[in-house]
């Protein structure tokens, strides 16, 4: 389940990326890459634990599915906080500039 969550955030930040017109201002390239990273790491994730324990993979208990899930919930919402503060640092408008700089 958490593969698939970083996945969708993955697919729809690159969509808002692809048909953004300020997608260099707001660094959504950057959060693309932070979901595709996210979701390459669960694929391996994936891919190793298939192979340890073969179709039983696919068998999980619903409160395995409900960790999964809120692990992926909180992967997404970890990638949003980095991108938010890596806007802060980089302050593409200059909000913080003109407010505390003496002009």
């Amino acid at each position: 389940m958490t593969l698939l969550l970083t996945i969708i955030a993955a697919v729809i930040a690159t969509i808002v990326w692809y048909v953004s017109e300020k997608r260099d201002t707001y660094r959504l390239g950057t959060l693309s890459l932070i979901y595709w990273g996210a979701s390459l790491m669960w694929f391996m994730d994936f891919v190793f634990e298939f192979a340890e324990v073969k179709a039983e993979y696919f068998n999980q208990e619903f409160a395995d599915i409900l960790n999964d899930s809120l692990l992926g919930l909180a992967v997404i919402t970890l990638g949003l906080v980095a991108w938010i503060i890596l806007l802060l640092v980089k302050d593409p408008k200059g909000v913080f500039k003109k407010k505390f700089t003496k002009e």
